[in-house]
């Protein structure tokens, strides 16, 4: 599929200019050919490193704009529901469920060859109002969570590649978040929605999620003991999302490429989630550059750790023509680290990447 022109460019931009060129060219007999970057796609540029690029998807816009569909389609091989497999939306109310508009977003990606990451089983947020508006008791509520886990996954069994099981457990002190899971059920919660989880799909990739654990900090400290501990336990949790929401009024986050390999050598794959990089407008030149410095620093990251098996961009559009074209501008620089395969990265480069992280 062509890209659209104006979108094709916005999102190609700087990402082709440092494709071909800089200290990561390979003997010729040892690299593996390069698409062209004017002519290529994000998922064609990203596919000779190993990691899969992906969008959350606006599933209204999917429906009603033919530009951003035919985008999400050819530019990215992963994508994410921003909201269509929340609890609010697939099971409105207790035991009746909907998953009209997720069924179409997973055909969609199918049609164009994607793989589908569910997002999310057990979160704070976006709860139906009969699940929050009374209270509950441990034996009341652990059956709704363990039913609710179940129907949905086991929906969706063999279609979705990777479901985010939890989604943002703990404070940023490494405390656990005192939700309505917490209150209720305490922190064996997360391990029985895990075990749940893979009980109606084995095959799927099991994610524990959360914002600020990009490098490390005690937050990430504890989501990593938490999840050392429970697979230690046998509880079937494989990888770690790091979110990657990050701000250009606050410095990039230190030690990405340590954390991630941390969950590696535990045995743990990754993934950058939701990368996003905001800024006030208007946007000058170093809000820009700050911008690209933040989205490529988590890709340097993710294509650095062998099992950060994806980079994933909580959008490409803003929804106004001003913020879409400042947003996809700052995402130009996708291609510069779609391009930085830890297979051919210079030991010089390697080590001043992991210094600068």
């Amino acid at each position: 599929m062509r890209r659209p022109s104006a979108l094709g460019a916005l999102l190609a931009g700087l990402l082709g200019a440092t494709l071909v060129a800089g200290p990561l060219t390979a003997p010729a007999t040892a690299a593996p050919r390069v698409p062209d970057p004017t002519t290529s796609t994000l998922r064609q540029l990203a596919a000779h490193t190993g990691m899969r690029v992906g969008t959350a998807v606006d599933t209204s816009a999917l429906a009603n704009d033919a530009t951003y569909r035919a985008a999400v389609g050819a530019e990215f091989d992963t994508v994410t529901p921003e909201n269509v497999m929340k609890w609010e939306v697939v099971e409105p109310e207790q035991g009746r469920f909907d998953f009209t508009q997720a069924d179409t977003l997973v055909a969609f990606a199918r049609a164009h060859k994607q793989k589908v990451r569910g997002h999310t089983l057990v979160w704070h947020s976006q709860l139906p109002a009969w699940l929050t508006s009374r209270s509950w008791t441990a034996a009341e509520l652990r059956p709704v969570l363990r039913e609710h886990i179940r129907t949905e996954v086991g929906h969706f069994r063999g279609r979705i590649w990777a479901w985010d099981v939890v989604n943002e457990a703990f404070n940023e002190d490494g405390s656990l978040r005192d939700t309505i899971w917490l209150q209720v059920l305490g922190p064996s919660y997360i391990a029985d929605a895990f075990r749940w989880a893979h009980q109606a799909d084995p095959k799927a990739i099991l994610f524990y999620n959360d914002f600020n654990i990009e490098g490390v900090n005690p937050k990430s400290d504890a989501v990593f003991a938490l999840l050392t501990q429970l697979r230690r336990q046998g509880v079937p949790v494989q990888a770690v999302g790091a979110q990657g929401h990050l701000d250009t009024q606050f410095p990039i986050p230190t030690g990405i490429v340590q954390n991630l390999r941390r969950f590696a050598d535990a045995g743990m794959d990754s993934a950058i989630t939701e990368a996003d990089v905001r800024s006030v407008l208007p946007v000058d030149a170093t809000e820009s550059a700050a911008q690209s410095a933040g989205y490529s620093a988590m890709l340097q990251g993710c294509l650095l750790v062998r099992r950060c098996l994806s980079f994933t961009v909580w959008g490409f559009t803003d929804g106004s023509a001003l913020r879409a074209v400042r947003k996809a501008t700052s995402i130009q620089s996708l291609p510069v680290a779609c391009r930085l395969d830890w297979r051919r990265l210079p030991s010089s480069l390697k080590a001043s990447l992991t210094t600068s992280q």
